[in-house]
């Protein structure tokens, strides 16, 4: 029965009334608890009463008649309750007791299965049960905090207020109560003076119950509800009573809630401020950094002072691909990284209405995209410089061989011609010996103007190393002039030979035809081998295939000609065995010297064998060089093949992220999730970029300039990369900043996704934006101006989707203003116009305290006291309207 009648009397209120799933109905009014529910729900009865002059002594006798139980409502409402029926039977005292219960019930408590009878028969289950309702209802239901209310913002009140405290966790309203530490934490952290909490001992609860109990007593006009030795003793205290005590508690010290609430708008405030500047600072850190590391590569790469070798040249290249490849990569994404972070900051200090961040001079994005810009102009120009100063030192070791090979072999065909051009054998010989020196004469005069060009293309060689800047065109020049001036003295003495000559041939008349016409078939036949010794020796330096077939095509045409030339040699050593034939005929020594050539045919043979030995040994040079110029045009095809792959797709990529930005399908996050794939997708490419640089590379070091079957180059392919890279981050960041703004402003993704199809609508153009502001502003003018001068302040007549999603949010959310800061300092400073340093550290945590002090002027009122600060000052420098 007694069971029966404890469920029945239990509340369905949705808002404070519902019991917790770990009591035990059963166990309800487990005797010890009983004890301390009388003790306390007594006293706290007595606490009112008193206020109107009473009190009770037996909860369950003193309100069997309804009147005190009347009284006890008017007193903690303040409302005048019906008019009590004074007559002493039970049908007046159930009349008063129902009186009592309907106005529980007007309160919003709906009680099941609770009568005026149990009460006035003094059952103590429903009357103890009657007076936790009217505790929980107008004691502990009104109690919020943080969002929580009830027994939840009452545990919630006590955990914040006892945090601090050593050995102190509060879960609950039993057994983390029973040391007397989390009441003594709640006296002292509103009332320091009352308490020393380190001298207390977690060991002695008693003490510290009963310490706890008196101060409360004594000074904050809280009596004593419970017993210190009941909730040792007790496995489990009562929670209804230490409930019931507790809100005692937050009831005296509601008062300093308010400066509470106050100090956490401002910690809250703080804290954004903070934050903000510690972003502001980590710009101003990775700016200077990055600028720094411009500075010093711009003049590296400006720097063009060209090299004499070809090595020191490999090495500066070697120098700006270590740059391009390790330097430059990890400062490409620096840069994109400070960007971002810009982005968000601005971002931030927008949402919490604080001024825009201006960097320090020389250190905005646009100083570092201009220091950007610059330094991939000096890059670019650096690169051409190598790749031309290479060539240059290719073509002008090319030439200098050739300028030594040709000087070396004139040289050694002009030794000894002056001497024998300054002799005077003629005037001892006979006519025939003067006839033959004088057609020896002719001879040399005929090879003479055969080397003519050789010497022309000598001199011209030496012009070409002057205008290309040889670095020893000083030797160079000195070795030419010898050849040159050595010329002229041949050309000279020759001249003057034959006019000797001529003038002694009216006295010579015999001559051998035989030996003549050798030595004039001879020389010639000579010179073009010497000729083609020479150009079967001659280095070239060709770039494509074609180049080098059309030398092994000349070379072939060349080979044609020698069974033709085999003919010319076989006919001049006829003539020569012919001549031997004649000597011998008459009884001339068969070994005579040819007195008009010096050319034997010992020579002849020697030559030819050394032409024909040259012939394969020029045909294997050739064909060498064709397979490297074939392996060359592998080398362009392979890359050509990636790099036509590799640039349609990053342009794709490129259109898809644009197309991305304006789609509307999907929440933000999904369209974040896409772009991460997108991301990704990219991320991985990466490989094939790498693969393509690998094949640039093995390109330059075959020294291929150029490539006929693609439009790419590196360049392209590089700049697109890093275009791709700094898009997708770009949009990232963009759609980050927007779930910012949405999440901090409370756009639903519903308003955030007609935000972007009414701005897409409008085409982000400022004139259908107008159209729909005017329609939006019946107030006029003043009105249309105000909201153009916040989505165009600089009158661009273009409106971002940023600024059309600040503008509509600003028009309706709420956020943290000056004024809310200087009312929450005004509470804290107890509405004096000035504040004190103990007051800030007492009311703010340590770091926002000190915050304040180190930046909050001096307060100059003529009212002020030493050491006052000025609030009013600082709250408005945090958003701009002034300066500290």
């Amino acid at each position: 029965n007694d069971h029966t009648t404890d469920d029945n009397f239990l509340l369905q209120n949705n808002d404070y009334t519902i019991q917790d799933d770990e009591w035990d109905r059963d166990l309800l009014l487990d005797p010890a608890w009983e004890k301390q529910q009388r003790k306390t729900f007594t006293a706290w009865c007595n606490s009112h009463l008193r206020k109107a002059g009473t009190g009770i002594e037996n909860i369950e006798e003193d309100f069997r008649n309804g009147l005190k139980l009347m009284l006890l409502l008017e007193v903690i409402s303040g409302e005048r309750l019906p008019k009590p029926d004074r007559g002493k039977m039970r049908f007046h005292k159930i009349a008063n007791v129902n009186k009592a219960l309907e106005y529980i019930t007007s309160k919003g408590v709906k009680l099941v299965s609770i009568g005026a009878e149990e009460i006035v028969d003094g059952n103590i289950k429903m009357t103890l049960g009657m007076i936790w309702t009217i505790i929980l209802r107008f004691a502990i239901q009104d109690i919020s905090v943080e969002e929580t209310s009830a027994k939840e913002g009452l545990l919630l009140w006590c955990q914040r207020k006892t945090a601090p405290y050593r050995n102190v966790n509060v879960q609950n309203f039993h057994v983390n109560w029973k040391d007397g530490l989390a009441l003594c934490a709640l006296i002292h952290r509103h009332r320091p003076d009352l308490i020393d909490y380190a001298k207390l001992n977690k060991d002695d609860p008693l003490g510290n119950l009963n310490l706890a109990f008196d101060v409360a007593e004594k000074y904050l006009d809280i009596p004593k509800m419970l017993d210190a030795e009941d909730i040792i003793n007790s496995p489990k205290p009562d929670e209804r009573a230490i409930m019931t005590y507790v809100s005692c508690f937050y009831h005296a010290f509601a008062g300093a809630e308010q400066a509470e609430t106050a100090a956490n708008r401002i910690c809250t405030i703080l804290g954004v401020n903070q934050e903000n500047e510690s972003l502001m600072e980590e710009y101003e850190k990775l700016a200077s950094q990055l600028l720094e590391w411009i500075r010093r590569m711009t003049p590296w790469l400006e720097n063009k002072s060209p090299e004499t070798t070809m090595a020191a040249m490999r090495g500066k290249l070697e120098d700006f691909r270590d740059y391009r490849r390790q330097h430059k990569p990890p400062k490409v994404q620096e840069k994109c990284q400070l960007e971002i972070n810009f982005n968000t900051l601005q971002t931030k200090l927008r949402i919490s209405n604080r001024p825009a961040f201006m960097p320090s001079e020389g250190r905005m994005v646009s100083d570092i995209t201009s220091a950007w810009t610059g330094l991939e102009q000096a890059e670019k120009g650096y690169e051409e410089w190598l790749l031309i100063e290479i060539r240059r030192l290719e073509r002008l070791n090319h030439l200098a061989e050739k300028f030594q090979m040709k000087a070396t072999s004139h040289q050694g065909w002009s030794v000894g011609k002056d001497s024998v051009l300054s002799q005077k054998d003629y005037e001892s010989c006979s006519l025939t010996e003067v006839r033959a020196l004088l057609r020896k004469h002719e001879a040399f005069e005929s090879d003479l103007a055969a080397h003519q060009d050789r010497v022309e293309q000598i001199a011209a060689i030496a012009q070409e190393l002057n205008e290309l800047d040889y670095h020893a065109a000083s030797s160079i020049n000195e070795r030419c002039q010898g050849i040159c001036d050595q010329w002229d003295q041949l050309g000279t003495l020759t001249q003057k030979r034959r006019e000797n000559l001529e003038r002694t041939e009216k006295l010579l008349e015999t001559i051998d035809q035989l030996f003549l016409e050798f030595s004039k078939r001879s020389a010639p036949f000579n010179n073009w081998m010497e000729g083609a010794m020479e150009d079967l020796q001659d280095m070239f330096i060709v770039h494509t295939v074609d180049d080098i077939q059309s030398l092994i095509s000349a070379h072939d045409q060349f080979k044609a000609t020698l069974p033709e030339a085999d003919c010319e040699r076989q006919a001049i050593l006829s003539i020569y065995t012919e001549v031997q034939k004649i000597a011998q005929s008459y009884g001339i020594s068969p070994n005579l010297t040819n007195p008009y050539s010096d050319i034997t045919p010992t020579e002849i043979g020697l030559k030819w064998d050394k032409v024909k030995k040259l012939v394969p040994q020029r045909n294997s040079i050739l064909q060498e060089e064709l397979a490297r110029q074939h392996a060359n045009e592998r080398l362009r095809r392979q890359f050509a093949a990636q790099a036509n792959i590799i640039g349609p797709w990053i342009q794709t990529r490129m259109e898809e992220i644009g197309r991305s930005s304006v789609d509307i399908g999907g929440s933000l996050e999904d369209q974040m999730s896409q772009l991460k794939q997108f991301e990704q997708v990219i991320i991985n490419y990466k490989s094939n970029i790498d693969k393509l640089e690998g094949d640039h590379q093995h390109i330059q070091e075959s020294l291929v300039f150029d490539n006929k079957h693609t439009n790419y180059t590196m360049e392209h392919i590089r700049v697109g990369w890093e275009q791709l890279l700094t898009t997708i981050a770009r949009t990232i960041n963009e759609i980050e900043t927007q779930i910012l703004t949405r999440d901090a402003k409370g756009i639903s993704q519903q308003q955030m996704n007609e935000f972007r199809q009414s701005f897409t609508h409008f085409d982000r153009v400022l004139c259908p934006f107008v159209s729909l502001c005017i329609s939006l502003c019946p107030s006029g003018e003043s009105e249309f101006a105000r909201i153009m001068s916040l989505v165009d302040p600089n009158g661009s007549n273009k409106v971002t989707f940023q600024t059309f999603v600040d503008f509509m949010t600003r028009e309706t959310s709420d956020s943290d203003t000056s004024e809310q800061v200087l009312a929450s300092f005004k509470i804290l400073a107890a509405d004096k116009p000035f504040i004190l340093l103990e007051e800030l550290r007492r009311e703010l945590p340590p770091e926002q305290a000190e915050y304040c002090i180190s930046r909050m002027p001096l307060y100059n009122g003529p009212d002020g006291v030493p050491g006052a600060l000025d609030y009013t000052a600082f709250s408005t420098a945090l958003y701009g309207e002034s300066d500290l």
